[in-house]
């Protein structure tokens, strides 16, 4: 019975490792997004700070952007290609020191997985060009999403209700 258990465990530890691997063959493609840039063109465009966190999906300090207390009526934009993401009426004071949203503007986020820690975490893009925007976690509102979206301040520009979002920044 002992050497049963064993060779069950073997063959499906192999099965497992079989169908992962598949999975990540299938998952290969690249997405390719509306705006589309070389890293020299994002290096030129960007503060080194947005560049680090957009497109090196690094994490700014915590406390440290003032739209992590801006509350009032806007839309947020990535600040790599001016698409909206974030209405500001989604945000909330998740205690953090990072701006956090319950969801984005639909369509306009995309999730990813992300294992830089070592686990895996959903990261949030960009769905026009790409850039990191910061992780979703489910410790949000629970009379809304439930969701978190823990934003990088220096990723997104916020534009007061009212004023024209800029034009997209191909």
């Amino acid at each position: 019975m002992k050497y049963l258990i064993i060779a069950l465990t073997i063959i499906a530890a192999i099965g497992c490792k079989t169908s992962t691997t598949d999975l990540a063959q299938n998952d290969t493609q690249e997405k390719v997004y509306e705006v589309q840039k070389s890293d020299t063109q994002w290096k030129a465009e960007l503060t080194p700070a947005q560049y680090d966190v957009l497109r090196r999906a690094g994490t700014e300090r915590p406390h440290t952007s003032p739209l992590n207390k801006q509350y009032a009526a806007g839309t947020l934009i990535c600040a790599a290609c001016n698409a909206p993401v974030y209405d500001n009426a989604n945000k909330f004071d998740s205690g953090t020191g990072w701006p956090s949203y319950d969801q984005a503007i639909e369509g306009q986020v995309e999730r990813d997985v992300d294992y830089k820690i070592g686990y895996a975490r959903t990261e949030l893009k960009c769905n026009t060009c790409g850039s990191h925007l910061g992780h979703e976690f489910n410790d949000g509102p629970s009379d809304t999403t439930g969701k978190r979206h823990c934003i990088n301040g220096v990723a997104l520009e916020f534009i007061p209700e009212g004023e024209a979002i800029p034009a997209l920044n191909k």
